[in-house]
Formats: C-alpha cells, structure tokens, sequence
C-alpha cells in the first residue's frame, strides 16, 4: 500500500476512534464484520468516543444542531434523522457484475427448445446439488435462451444468484420473472431474499409476504423473522419522524397565526385611545372603531348625547371617569346633531343613550343619566 493510501485508511480510523457509530451505516457492514471477527467490541449506536476514550452519548435524534435556540428559533431548522439501530449482519456488498444473458421474449418456443431448456434445467439441477453454482448458472442461462417466456427458469437462476451472494442478478432474473408472472411466488421470494441482502428490509418484507400469501415455505419464515424486525424499525422510526415533522409544521402555523394576531390586534390598537374616550363623527369612523375593537376583544360603549341635554351634561363626568378606569374598554361618543346618519343608524330616540357592543354585537342598552346604572353595566360587561 502506497503512502498515500495508508495516510488516508489512518484518517479513516481516527474518524471510526471519534465517532464509532459510523460503523454501524449499512454499507460498512463488511468492515463491522472484519473487526467483530477478530475480537473487537463494536460499541452501540449513538455513543462515541470522548477525547480521554469515555463513551459520550451522540446527539438525540431529531434534535435541533442549535442546543441553546429557543424553540420558535428551531422551527426553521431541517429536523436530523438518527440512525436506526439494525441487525446488518447478513448485508453483502452489491455485485455490480455485467448482467446475465436474458432471453428474447418476442420469440416463438418450439415444442423442440421447451424440451432442450428442462433437459438443461435438468442438468443446472444437479450441478446446484453438488455445489457447482457457477455450472448451475451456465445451464440455466442456455434453458432461458432456448425458453424465454417460462418465469420459474429465471426465478430458479434468481436462487442460484443468492447462493452466489450476488442480489442485483438475482432481483434482475426475479423481476424478469414476475413481468412473465405476476403470481410467481418463486420471483417474490428469490427477489425479497435478494433485497435482504442488500439492506432493503421493507422492500424485502413486502416480497416475502407476497411469497408467503402465495406459496408459504419454512425458508420464507425464517427469512420473515430476520427480516421484519428490522423493516418494523424503519417503520416506526419514519412515524417518529414524520411525527416529529407534522408537530414542528402545527407549531409553525401556530406562530404564524399568532404573529397575524398580535400584528392585527397592533393595528387595531393603533386607532384606539386607552383610558380616553374617543369623539365619532361619522358612520364610518364609528364602523372602524367598532372593528377595531372586535379585533382586540374589547367592549365598546357608543355614547349619545347632544349639546343641549341637561342629563347627559350630569352623567358625562362619571363616562370619563369610567373611560380612565377601564383603560381597555372602548369609550365612544356621538353627538346626535353632528353626526345625525350615525344617530339614524341605531334609532337613537332620546339622550342620554349608551349601547354596549362585543364582537360587532349589541350586548346591552341603557337610557338616561343614571350615573350607578352605568356604572354597574360598565363594570358587567367589561370584566
């Protein structure tokens, strides 16, 4: 090994001493393997290694990169997934072989061919029980040519591939064979076993239980209890995460509303006086304060009155009073000989008259300059 590459297989190392949980990733199964098999001790996913060797405990998962963020400061931030813990054990490397020969589906079988491919069927047959694997390969690869439409000769070569440890020639024969069949029970375990080997769990259990629905054997149940456990994991960990996404996305919108909240509760703020009571001149002034009000869930009090009412001149200096004491009450006041189309508006007959609205809703009326009735309503309404 030349220097270069010794210096980079060091890095390599260092990295593994400082974060061993990288030995866990699928495609460094073969390198977790070579080190369990000489002795060493593969510490669990999520620790890794402190500068003095203690195990430190690796980010939770799903965590924000930002300990210290507040929690609306994380919403912007990608969740990170953890790793699964998986049993790898039996994960191989892909085979990226130049692909098999495949037969010509277009063209016509002879009585004659389909007796020449199950002769070398045949003889593929009892090359596999003498262990002959790659001879096995060679005559079934004669038996599709002379047979392409025929599904269990490419799912018997899928088999043989498996034997070899070789999964993407397998799933290649075996999807040729679900194409010709798609009840081959054969296909669906040959390719199911083949994506087990090659780390694909889920994709693996589907083929299985295909297998199993359409023709269940003990090699398909052994395989399912390898398999499942570890396709269960990827499942529950995708709910955690999607979880996990679909609670940080409600409390995104959550946020967001609430700032449309507070910033049309500002808004509308704006056009009010607290603790003063606000002069109307108009239907429309008195349409924007009202919604204002709405806005904030504040009480309105409209309030009446005209120049000349002796009453509303003695009730007048408790509404002020009563404007400073409820700060967050909307005190409104009408002159009915200036503003006459807001007087028409509410039918106002007779001042003093006040009308205590919520929510763009009369809630309560009260008429005349009983200064202890008005503040008994305002008292009522505005807590």
């Amino acid at each position: 090994m030349d220097a270069k590459r010794a210096q980079e297989l060091k890095g390599f190392i260092e990295h593994c001493k400082q974060n061993p949980s990288v030995l866990h990733t699928p495609s460094l199964a073969f390198f977790k393997n070579f080190l369990q098999s000489l002795g060493a001790q593969i510490p669990p996913p999520g620790k890794s290694q402190g500068k003095d060797g203690e195990d430190v405990q690796d980010e939770k998962p799903f965590e924000s990169s930002k300990p210290n963020a507040s929690r609306d400061d994380t919403l912007d931030e990608d969740i990170v997934e953890s790793d699964v813990e998986l049993d790898n054990s039996d994960v191989v490397e892909p085979d990226n072989d130049p692909p098999e020969k495949m037969g010509d589906p277009s063209i016509e079988v002879t009585e004659e061919n389909q007796e020449a491919a199950q002769l070398s069927k045949a003889k593929a047959m009892d090359a596999l029980a003498d262990g002959k694997f790659d001879e096995a390969i060679d005559h079934l690869t004669e038996a599709i040519l002379l047979n392409p439409k025929s599904a269990i000769l490419y799912a018997n070569r899928a088999s043989v591939f498996i034997k070899l440890k070789k999964p993407n020639a397998a799933i290649r024969d075996a999807d040729a064979a679900l194409k010709i069949n798609p009840d081959s029970a054969k296909g669906y375990k040959a390719r199911g076993m083949a994506r087990a080997m090659l780390g694909l769990w889920e994709e693996a259990a589907r083929d299985l239980h295909l297998a199993s629905n359409l023709d269940f054997d003990e090699e398909i149940g052994l395989m399912l209890k390898k398999v499942e456990p570890n396709a269960n994991r990827i499942e529950e960990h995708r709910r955690k995460y999607e979880r996990l996404q679909k609670e940080k996305e409600l409390r995104k919108n959550e946020l967001e509303k609430k700032k449309r909240q507070a910033k049309s509760e500002a808004e509308a703020a704006a056009v009010l006086k607290d603790g003063e009571i606000i002069v109307i001149h108009s239907a429309s002034e008195l349409k924007t304060k009202l919604n204002a009000a709405a806005k904030t869930s504040r009480l309105a009090i409209i309030y009446f009155t005209a120049t000349w009412c002796g009453p509303c001149r003695y009730v007048s200096p408790v509404y002020t009073i009563l404007a400073g004491k409820y700060p967050k009450v909307v005190f409104l006041k009408v002159d009915i000989d200036e503003a006459t189309d807001v007087a028409a508006e509410w039918n106002v007959s007779s001042v003093p008259t006040f009308f205590f609205v919520k929510n763009g809703k009369e809630v309560d009326k009260l008429v005349g300059g009983d200064r202890n009735s008005l503040e008994t309503k305002v008292a009522q309404h505005a807590g």
